[in-house]
């Protein structure tokens, strides 16, 4: 388990992270959101002892990172793949860090298989590709069989394959018990992983909720409806808390009432329906929608 307390990080006059407190629970996947500038990485950076909180704290198994007796075995952390001696094999790498625990070299062999690593675990690190240096990465939080994993963007690089890998190892490892906490900024990829999230927006907790409830509780949940007398059946569903659209194609999207609803209405005034579809907000969405005033950096369209 991982406790956050009231954790403030100032650099000089900025306020990276404000009074932040969530609990990341073992056995469900936690995903943790948030735009560019919003804390995020100074956040895990504090729960691993590499940056000192201003005020607050980060307790890992009940106890700061720092005075953890054996870290490897506690926590696996992937912050930074390009953290790595580039001069060194793959296996060399994992053997060296293994040393300090006094892991067996079994275990570095075992998590090169598990990363898919075998065929390159010969070769310098300082050539590997980005997918590749994330998979050193994972492996290298592996290694110790910690019951707390920490990954910061853990599928940055990696192609197809190797996202869906990590989606599926994070969720078996999570159901062994484990602490799983990860990051990423793809939104469709979290929302197959991730049971519960936390979202921040400059410094401070937007959401701590399970992900069906953050997007429930952010975006409204519209009905499509297609009907030959598109008139007609706006006339008859119009009332207080009800908002209609109408698109080129032809279809309504009503927000405010049910699916079941919108149905009663039309049988009521003998409208005929062609489509009746309940559509579901997405996560991007929802996501969008909490940070929305939270941005730091923000973009521009061009026409």
């Amino acid at each position: 388990m991982i406790e956050i307390e009231g954790l403030s990080k100032r650099y000089g006059t900025k306020l990276a992270v404000d009074d932040v407190s969530f609990t990341v629970r073992p056995g469900i996947v936690t995903g943790f959101l948030g735009p560019n500038g919003a804390g995020k990485s100074t956040t895990m950076r504090m729960i691993m002892g590499l940056d000192s909180p201003s005020a607050g704290r980060a307790l890992v198994a009940g106890q700061p990172y720092a005075r953890l007796r054996s870290p490897l075995h506690e926590v696996g952390a992937l912050l930074e793949a390009k953290a790595v001696h580039t001069g060194r094999t793959a296996f060399n790498h994992l053997l060296a860090l293994a040393a300090t625990h006094g892991i067996p070299r079994s275990r570095v062999h075992e998590v090169i298989a598990m990363t898919g690593l075998e065929s390159v675990a010969s070769k310098r690190v300082g050539g590997f590709s980005l997918g590749m240096g994330q998979r050193l990465g994972i492996a290298a939080a592996l290694l110790g069989d910690p019951h707390t994993l920490i990954l910061d963007e853990p599928v940055n690089g990696l192609d197809p394959e190797g996202v869906r890998w990590v989606r599926e190892f994070c969720r078996y490892l999570a159901s062994q018990g484990r602490t799983v906490f990860i990051s990423s900024h793809l939104m469709s990829e979290m929302s197959q992983t991730a049971d519960h999230l936390i979202v921040l927006g400059r410094g401070r907790v937007l959401a701590d909720a399970p992900i069906a409830q953050v997007i429930s509780g952010a975006t409204r949940r519209v009905v499509r409806v297609r009907t030959p007398r598109a008139r007609a059946l706006t006339a008859a569903l119009t009332g207080p808390g009800v908002t209609i659209t109408s698109f080129d194609d032809g279809a309504l999207e009503v927000s405010g009432l049910e699916a079941a609803q919108v149905g009663d209405a039309a049988a009521a005034a003998g409208i005929a329906l062609h489509e009746l579809t309940p559509v579901d907000a997405s996560l991007e969405e929802a996501y969008l929608e909490l940070t929305r005033d939270d941005v730091e950096y923000h973009s521009e369209v061009t026409r």
